[in-house]
């Protein structure tokens, strides 16, 4: 069973500073001209620490980070409390909702079945990164996302009566996402969340670089305390507000001979289909495998489905069923590696490839010509995730896209202390 605790969070002391003013999204959705505003709200701004800027920008976020602390910018709470986070959002889709879950810390653990497992590979890049920034500051200055099996809603049910005080904090974000935050300490509260999660395992949904930093992190230290535990939003897999987008696929640096076989291999394995252009996200229906295509040269939009799902089988035996049905392994193994020739180095260093987490970006992109084509996924539904994280298995990098983010600078887990 994973090791689910409450956590004696740092945090802003929201007397001196309005928590919208010092909050960021995650550091990986932040460009230059982002990360200006966010700093140019307050002096305080989470991105000072969680992303860096200087000579050694490492340093300095340890700089600034100590000097917050010393200074009652930041406070740590006496006591450990869960932290319930309740997000109002309008996803994607245009459909609106809202995600509960909970702050906690989990403790760092190879992962496997009955404790914590991930579903995406991951790239090489931002866990050195994030590693550094640890050492540096030796605290969890974002949480990771995972998900948690609670058929019954038992943790949820334990929190909420907890929710009818003021929040901690109230803070509508650049998405238009309303997080309300609050904490809770009371005994009886912490201890039904924490026998509620206790047969649970955990699904890593966001921030794979982060958990497998604190893993490093950890055995760095060595021996026991407060390193051996990570900062995590949890949020059950039944949670209404539960929500997950594709992510579309970009194809760059295109060159005749690559066209021609992908061309190919489009006309080989797949029925096609022209379609509208606002038909390019596929909509799940009959368990096909569907995906929408459109390059830059014809400007045709396509719908492409799988002939044969035996064909993805012979070239995938050893994978599972779950794995041989999602519509980013078809692509990957049959266009990206077949046609295209790509190596998994390629994808994760996107040699050839590009991604965009929206239709009409993704659609904008191609029609301009910045890049040659795309590939446009459906959603991922949630069972299909668990299944595939059961099986042992990960998805390709980017196949699922949780939304709304959690906001950084909410929380912070110091590392140097219980």
């Amino acid at each position: 069973m994973a090791d689910v605790r409450p956590l004696r969070a740092l945090h802003y002391d929201p007397e001196r500073d309005a928590i919208a003013d010092v909050v960021a999204p995650p550091y990986d959705v932040i460009d230059p001209r982002q990360r200006a505003g966010l700093a140019a709200r307050s002096a305080h701004n989470v991105v000072a620490i969680d992303l860096p800027q200087g000579d050694d920008p490492y340093a300095n976020a340890a700089e600034v980070f100590a000097r917050w602390r010393a200074e009652g910018v930041l406070t740590r709470d006496d006591e450990p409390a869960f932290w319930a986070l309740a997000q109002e959002y309008t996803g994607p889709d245009g459909q609106t909702s809202t995600r509960s879950g909970f702050f906690a810390r989990i403790r760092v653990e190879a992962y496997g079945p009955g404790r914590i497992r991930p579903h995406e590979r991951t790239h090489p890049g931002p866990k050195e990164d994030r590693l550094r920034l640890t050492r540096a500051t030796k605290a969890n200055l974002s949480p990771i996302f995972a998900l948690y099996d609670d058929p019954r809603n038992a943790a949820w049910e334990a929190l909420r009566p907890q929710l009818e005080a003021e929040p901690f904090a109230d803070v509508t974000d650049g998405d238009g996402t309303r997080n309300r935050l609050w904490r809770v300490s009371d005994p009886a509260a912490l201890d039904a969340v924490t026998q509620a999660l206790s047969p649970s395992e955990l699904l890593i949904a966001d921030g794979h670089h982060r958990y497998e930093t604190a893993r490093v992190y950890a055995d760095e230290v060595g021996g026991e305390g407060a390193h051996r535990y990570v900062m995590a939003c949890l949020v059950s897999l039944q949670d209404p507000g539960l929500t997950v987008f594709p992510t579309h696929r970009l194809l760059t640096g295109l060159d005749d001979d690559a066209r021609a076989a992908l061309r190919d291999e489009v006309l080989r394995d797949w029925d096609v289909e022209v379609i509208d252009l606002a038909e390019l996200e596929p909509a799940p229906r009959d368990g096909a495998v569907r995906l929408g295509y459109l390059d830059a040269h014809h400007k045709v939009p396509m719908r492409l489905t799988l002939k044969d799902p035996a064909t993805v089988d012979a070239q995938l035996p050893g994978r599972s069923e779950a794995y041989r049905r999602l519509d980013t392994a078809v692509l990957e193994t049959l266009a990206l590696k077949g046609a295209l020739g790509m190596t998994d180095d390629d994808i994760s260093h996107l040699n050839g490839l590009d991604y965009s987490r929206t239709t009409d970006e993704a659609r904008e992109r191609i029609l301009s010509g910045d890049v040659q084509g795309g590939f446009f996924m459906g959603a991922t539904p949630v069972s299909r995730i668990r299944d595939v994280a059961a099986a042992g298995e990960v998805m390709p990098p980017k196949s699922t896209f949780f939304y709304p983010k959690v906001l950084t600078g909410l929380l912070f887990n110091p590392l140097d202390q219980e």
